[in-house]
């Protein structure tokens, strides 16, 4: 059977850009919205709902994987039962 890689791995440069871009991202908005002319309440609900974007988009984000890992499990399951059958096929077996 063939050897494929099902899963793919980000370098720690890639990994590190990504939590230093989320940590500056959200500093930023806190203090976008901590510096706001407002009263407390309008910059409680905002932060209020970044933190539910926040959380949101890592659901999301989370169950995109999954299902895509998912569908890379039953392919390379079905990629072995077709490997599977065409090494027991004798092409020259009477039928």
């Amino acid at each position: 059977m063939s050897e494929t890689p099902v899963k793919q791995q980000s370098t720690a440069a890639f990994y590190g850009q990504a939590v230093a871009s989320f940590a500056i991202a959200m500093v930023a908005t806190a203090i976008g919205i901590f510096k706001l002319d407002a009263n407390a309440w309008v910059r409680s609900f905002l932060g209020i709902a970044v933190l539910y974007l926040v959380t949101s988009a890592f659901t999301l984000a989370k169950v995109i994987r999954d299902r895509q890992e998912a569908g890379q499990i039953v392919s390379r399951v079905d990629q072995a039962r077709l490997e599977k059958l065409l090494a027991e096929h004798d092409p020259f077996e009477k039928l």
